[in-house]
């Protein structure tokens, strides 16, 4: 069997797939995009089949390793989500060929379901309250919120006051039981992270995301030690490389890879070893579509150091389509009372709806994060 043909197709809200195909007619699919970059993320995905065509697609170590190596420039976020989504349809091709889910070629599932959660709130947090009851009302039990606007490097504490004032309200209307999530998105700088990491602790998060940008990690063992709750991070990282050093620093107790920008199942995998090996836990990110959550379910699934899986239904950004609408047995990524089953078909056990690919792909997006700035015109993190 050899790899004849790499296709891609933009498609709102923001993503981008790719549909790898055969002499055969065996095919898989993936999704390697980068929010906002998702033209940027192609371009790199078809100079990358330049070491895929004529090849055995089943040579799945050596192919990533090819991408990755090859090229002597390497990792960063453009590079490795374009060498994820391949590798993510590398498997899933690989599973349809043999008739089982990736999970079962991995070692096979330590779980049937994986808890979930949701988000609430937007980007701007507002209405937590209200919007975290629904989530349970849903049968979530957990959810994630941004836990504030943005914020200069150093500001108000007022800003800190209202940040704790809006978890409080989550708190309270959800109960103790509950989960809460509290994404800073990189939005806090270290001198107001160092206060309001510590305001945050009566409420008792699950855990607390990117409490600093990634280029400011180790500031971390400055500002969080002895805090009673979990701290999460890893999106914004790509290699294993970039992992190994943070766990080797002790400071983050749940790593967030996501298969989409991480070089996909293959290094997601290895992170998820690291993190084991340091008694780290597992939560991949996923605000993406229904191959890269169909994708962390089966690293979930072989993974015993994974606790609960993000995913975008209804998320804000999935306002021309969402999550389920490209599928077509919308079922296999069901959530029923928190839960997701691991799915059970052929590769990564989801069926993408082509010709409904096709059409959207004719309207595409052109997505980008908003640009934010501060009151005296200065770029603000987003």
């Amino acid at each position: 069997m050899k790899i004849t043909r790499l296709k891609t197709w933009q498609v709102p809200p923001r993503w981008l797939f790719l549909k790898i195909e055969t002499d055969e007619g065996c095919y898989g699919w993936g999704e390697p995009v980068i929010e906002g970059r998702a033209a940027t993320v192609e371009a790199a995905v078809h100079e990358l089949a330049d070491y895929l065509v004529g090849q055995d697609p089943h040579h799945i170590e050596h192919l990533w390793n090819v991408m990755y190596r090859a090229g002597f420039y390497r990792g960063g976020p453009i590079l490795m989500s374009a060498i994820a989504g391949i590798d993510q349809a590398l498997w899933d091709l690989k599973g349809r060929d043999l008739g089982v889910p990736v999970h079962q070629l991995l070692g096979g599932p330590v779980r049937d379901r994986m808890r979930m959660y949701a988000w609430t709130g937007g980007d701007r947090p507002d209405d937590v309250g209200a919007g975290a009851r629904a989530l349970v009302d849903q049968g979530f039990t957990a959810f994630k919120m941004n836990g504030t606007p943005e914020l200069q490097i150093v500001d108000s504490h007022r800003k800190i006051d209202e940040a704790v004032a809006r978890v409080a309200e989550a708190r309270d209307a959800v109960g103790p039981d509950v989960g809460i999530g509290i994404d800073f998105h990189g939005r806090v700088h270290r001198p107001m992270a160092k206060a309001l990491l510590r305001e945050l602790e009566p409420f008792h998060p699950m855990f607390v995301e990117e409490p600093v940008a990634p280029e400011h990690l180790p500031c971390l063992k400055h500002i969080a030690g002895g805090l009673g709750y979990p701290l999460a991070t890893g999106e914004r990282l790509h290699t294993r490389f970039e992992f190994r050093d943070l766990l080797a620093d002790g400071m983050v107790d749940i790593v967030q890879p996501d298969l989409s920008h991480c070089g996909g199942i293959s290094e997601g995998l290895k992170i998820a070893a690291l993190a084991s090996a340091h008694d780290v836990a597992l939560a991949p990110h996923c605000p993406l579509g229904p191959l890269t959550l169909a994708t962390s379910l089966h690293v979930d699934a072989v993974c015993h150091n994974a606790f609960i899986q993000e995913q975008s239904m209804g998320i804000h950004y999935n306002r021309d389509n969402d999550v389920l609408d490209y599928l077509v047995d919308k079922s296999a990524l069901a959530i029923e009372d928190g839960f997701c089953a691991i799915p059970q078909g052929p590769g990564l056990g989801v069926e993408i709806d082509e010709a409904f690919v096709e059409e959207r792909a004719k309207v595409g997006h052109r997505w980008r994060n908003p640009v934010w700035q501060h009151e005296d015109g200065s770029v603000a993190e987003w």
